[in-house]
C-alpha cells in the first residue's frame, strides 16, 4: 500500500501482470509476487522445464506458488495465474497437452462444438494450476493480408464468429475458477501490420466498426463477460492514438455506450507499437498512465523488467502528482478484486493430470482438424 496525499493506495504494482524468462521466477520478481506486489502471472513456454510434460507443468507452477504468503495488510485473493491457450499458432502448452487446431476451424461447426472445445481447454489448464486464460479471440477476420490474427479468430462473419467465441467461452468458464479474456477490443481483424513489431492503423468508418469489429464485443458485453483486453492499433475514423491510450474508445464507447463494467487489460506493453518510436514520443515509460487514464485497469509487461520498473516509478510520480490517477489506481484496484475474487487458488489438480494425454480431448479435436 501507498499513502498518497494522505489517501491510503494500493500499489501501483497491483495493477500489473508480469511474464519472467526461464522456470523459475528471477529472486527479486519473486519476492514481490510472494508478498503479493502484483496482480498476477503471464506464463510462456520458456517458462517450463519440461513444457511438454503435464506433471511438471504442474510441479512448475507449484513451484512458483509456494513463496506466495500476500503481505497481511493485503486482502488475500488468489492471484492471475494465464497463459495465452488460444489453439492453433497461440498456444504455449503442447505435447501431453491437447494441441487444438486453430479457431477458425470451428467458423462451419456447430456452437456446441465450440463450448465442448472451451470446456475440454479449461479442464486440462486447471489441472495445470492456471486460473485465467487469454482467450477467446473476438477479433474478425475480414483482411486476408493480416498478419497476426487470421485463423485465430472463429470467423469472417461477426454475427457467427461471436456465436462460437461465446460458445467456446460458457464452455472454458463452466470450470470453477478459471476464466477467459475476450481480445483485442475493438477489433484487430482488419489490420495489414503486426502490433508486435509496429502500429497498425485502420481507416475503417465508425459504422462499419460498429457492424463488424465491435459486434462481437457488444453480444460478450451482454454474455457479462468479465475480463477484456485492448488492442494497440489505431483506428482514424475515431481517434489518432491506439485503442490503448485512446479514452475515446475505452471510456466513451466501451465504458459509457457499450456499458461495459468488467475488468480491462492492456495488450502487452512491450510491446511495438507502444514504444517511444512508433508513438513519436522521447520516453515511453508515461504510456501506462495514458493507459490508465484512458480506461485501462490492469497491464501486461511480458518482456522486460526494466520497462516494467519505469512504468512502475512512472505511475508512482503522476499518483502524487493527480488526484484523477488515483481515482483511476483505486477504481481499478477495486475491479482486479472483484475479479481476482473469482479465482481458483491456481493449484494443480494431481489426479487429473496423471490423465494426460486425454484420450476423449484427441477424440474431440478430430471433429474439426482441417
Amino acid at each position: 500500500m501507498y499513502i498518497f496525499k494522505e489517501r491510503r493506495l494500493p500499489s501501483p504494482a497491483e495493477l500489473f501482470i508480469v511474464g519472467f524468462h526461464g522456470p523459475r521466477l528471477p529472486d527479486a520478481l519473486a519476492r514481490r509476487f510472494g508478498r503479493g506486489d502484483f496482480a498476477g502471472l503471464i506464463f510462456f513456454r520458456r517458462n517450463f522445464t519440461a513444457p511438454d510434460d503435464a506433471m511438471a507443468i504442474g510441479d512448475d507452477l507449484e513451484a512458483v506458488m509456494s513463496g506466495y504468503v500476500p503481505d497481511p495488510e493485503r486482502r488475500v485473493l488468489p492471484p492471475i495465474l494465464a497463459i495465452d491457450h488460444e489453439g492453433g499458432r497461440v498456444q504455449r502448452l503442447r505435447g501431453q497437452v491437447t494441441v487444438w487446431p486453430p479457431m477458425m476451424n470451428l467458423a462451419d461447426k456447430p456452437p456446441e462444438l465450440a463450448e465442448s472445445v472451451g470446456r475440454a481447454m479449461a479442464w486440462e489448464l486447471a489441472a495445470c494450476g492456471f486460473n485465467v486464460s487469454f482467450a477467446p479471440v473476438l477479433d474478425v477476420h475480414t483482411n486476408p493480408a493480416n498478419p497476426i490474427i487470421g485463423d485465430r479468430a472463429f470467423g469472417t462473419d461477426p454475427d457467427a464468429a461471436a456465436t462460437r467465441a461465446l460458445a467456446y467461452l460458457r464452455g472454458l468458464e463452466s470450470e470453477p475458477g478459471l476464466r477467459g479474456c475476450g481480445k483485442h477490443f475493438p477489433g484487430h481483424g482488419d489490420t495489414e501490420t503486426d502490433s508486435h513489431l509496429t502500429l497498425p492503423t485502420v481507416r475503417r468508418d465508425l459504422e462499419t466498426l460498429k457492424a463488424v469489429e465491435l459486434l462481437p464485443f457488444q453480444r460478450s458485453i451482454a454474455a457479462r463477460i468479465g475480463m477484456l483486453m485492448t488492442a494497440h492499433v489505431v483506428y482514424s475514423a475515431v481517434d489518432e492514438r491506439p485503442a490503448t491510450l485512446s479514452r475515446t474508445w475505452l471510456h466513451d464507447i466501451l465504458r459509457t455506450q457499450l456499458g461495459y463494467d468488467g475488468l480491462l487489460v492492456s495488450d502487452d506493453l512491450d510491446m511495438k507499437a507502444v514504444t517511444a518510436g512508433q508513438l513519436g514520443i522521447s520516453d515511453d515509460s508515461g504510456v501506462v498512465v495514458e493507459s490508465l487514464l484512458a480506461g485501462c485497469d490492469a497491464f501486461l509487461f511480458c518482456q522486460e523488467p526494466e520497462r516494467l520498473q519505469r512504468a512502475e516509478e512512472a505511475l508512482i510520480r503522476a499518483a502524487e502528482n493527480s488526484s484523477t490517477v488515483r481515482d483511476r489506481i483505486a477504481e481499478s484496484a477495486a475491479r482486479l478484486q472483484r475479479f481476482r475474487s473469482s479465482l481458483g487458488g491456481g493449484r494443480p489438480i494431481r489426479e487429473r493430470l496423471q490423465k494426460f494425454p486425454v484420450p476423449e480431448h484427441l477424440r474431440l479435436r478430430e471433429q474439426f482438424l482441417p
